[in-house]
């Protein structure tokens, strides 16, 4: 069961769009090898604005997931891809349809 999750929103800057994609697009590996993280999503919202939508069962593994090796990594590309700061929401899940085991 998932009860909270993650909304992140990335801007990239003019002429790094492909580079944000292909960066998140390649976290995937990261997030499945995190046993917390229910389910991950790497979104393209515009053609510059992207975003990440992970959801975890309770508030540990959300906390380990942002001090995981996914939030590492784009710390320390941010000040080269993106525009502006990621936006990161700790949001609370109120229901899901989840696939059944």
């Amino acid at each position: 069961m998932v009860n909270v999750a993650l909304l992140v929103r990335l801007e990239a800057k003019p002429g790094k769009e492909q580079e944000v994609a292909d960066f998140i697009q390649a976290a995937l590996h990261l997030a499945e090898e995190e046993t917390e993280t229910i389910s991950w999503y790497a979104i393209q919202i515009s053609p510059s604005t992207f975003g990440i939508f992970d959801t975890f069962p309770h508030e540990k593994g959300r906390q380990a997931h942002l001090s995981g090796e996914i939030a590492e990594a784009l710390i320390a590309n941010a000040a080269e891809l993106l525009a502006s700061p990621p936006v990161i929401e700790q949001v609370n899940v109120l229901a899901a349809k989840m696939p059944h085991a």
